[in-house]
């Protein structure tokens, strides 16, 4: 089992990112997604979920209207777009597969995004 985040980085204040986040070794497209934010220094944030088919999409209210969560269950990924990035989006990005009814929760390693002039 495991799940791969890539696409941080640095980038400048009003700028955008796409994080993804490719899964392997389970039924993905069985599992609610999920993505999670740790700022230096500063315990983890929810960020955003989305539903197994990708039809129902839910994020935080610091985020709201910035960025989108998506998935292609064929292709095993799980997806954030973000813009009009802010320096207090930065922090360590985390992708969650969970699925309740069998007790089980992924977690990728992270993938750092970095928003400063």
């Amino acid at each position: 089992v495991q799940l791969v985040e890539s696409g941080g980085g640095m980038v400048q204040p009003g700028g955008s990112l796409r994080l993804s986040c490719a899964a392997s070794g389970f039924t993905f497209s069985n599992y609610y997604g999920s993505w999670v934010r740790q700022a230096p220094g500063k315990g983890p944030e929810w960020v955003s979920a989305i539903n197994t088919g990708g039809g129902a999409t839910y994020y935080a209210d610091s985020v709201k209207g910035r960025f989108t969560i998506s998935r292609d269950n064929a292709k095993n990924t799980l997806y954030l777009q973000m813009s009009s990035l802010k320096p207090e989006d930065t922090a360590v990005y985390f992708c969650n597969a969970r699925h309740d009814a069998l007790r089980r929760y992924y977690w990728g390693q992270g993938t750092l995004v970095t928003v400063s002039s």
